[in-house]
């Protein structure tokens, strides 16, 4: 597989803080590609960084042959590379379909093909063209979730970045969400990268992935190896068998 993706040797400050510490990682395209980490181990710093709303001191960052390290957020997006936030951050004064709008703002391929993508997302998350009309700030937590995910859709990515999809789902919706990701990945050909405090979940669909603790990796592998790791399985499994 061609690599989509290449991370070399960043480093992120946060003031005098160094959250993000010489981290290389790459993602083939067609991957799903997962990093786990506790609370404050860098893994949205890590995205935020992809994405270009924090810049690395030192290092380059690589997307489809083309350096992004210090380009604008905008510009990553329109060259195919969207990130769905941590949180959802959806416009809740706007409907479900303004929502959906607003992630197609940077395409330049024409009205018939946005709504093809509208008819696609829909497809994926039928709850949303059920509410389509409905304020996005009364949706519930995993429509918004569905929501979140079906905008950065909407810009037609080449590459997804998926920061913490679960957060605060009911064991159901994560499943439903985890499915959703699957069928992304393999139907609409999206690569991904999943930033997921849910480990186990997230290795069960990854292809590899890397464990990044107090900003550094410190361990990567494909994800059914890491998921039988003695240490992983302590530090992130509970200990599972």
């Amino acid at each position: 597989m061609d690599e989509l993706l290449k991370v070399e040797d960043i480093n992120v400050y946060y003031g005098s803080i160094h959250a993000i510490k010489d981290v290389s990682f790459h993602v083939d395209e067609g991957e799903i590609v997962t990093m786990i980490g506790a609370n404050g181990a860098g893994k949205t710093t890590t995205m935020h960084t992809i994405s270009g709303l924090l810049r690395s001191e030192t290092g380059k960052i690589v997307y489809d042959g083309k350096t992004i390290s210090k380009m604008e957020p905008h510009k990553i997006v329109s060259l195919g590379l969207a990130q769905c936030p941590e949180g959802r951050r959806v416009f809740s004064g706007l409907s479900v379909s303004e929502n959906l709008e607003m992630g197609a703002y940077s395409r330049k391929d024409g009205k018939d093909a946005i709504a093809k993508d509208f008819d696609m997302v829909y497809g994926l998350f039928p709850r949303l063209k059920e509410r389509k009309n409905q304020p996005a700030g009364t949706l519930s937590g995993g429509e918004q979730q569905m929501l979140a995910i079906a905008r950065a859709l909407m810009g037609k990515p080449k590459m997804l970045l998926l920061d913490e999809p679960s957060m605060g789902l009911s064991p159901l919706l994560v499943k439903e969400i985890f499915r959703i990701i699957e069928t992304i990945n393999k139907d609409q050909g999206v690569t991904v990268l999943l930033v997921e405090q849910n480990a186990k979940m997230a290795l069960n669909i990854a292809d590899r992935g890397y464990v990044l603790e107090t900003g550094n990796v410190t361990m990567e592998g494909k994800a059914s190896d890491l998921a039988n790791d003695p240490a992983v399985k302590n530090a992130y499994l509970g200990g599972a068998k």
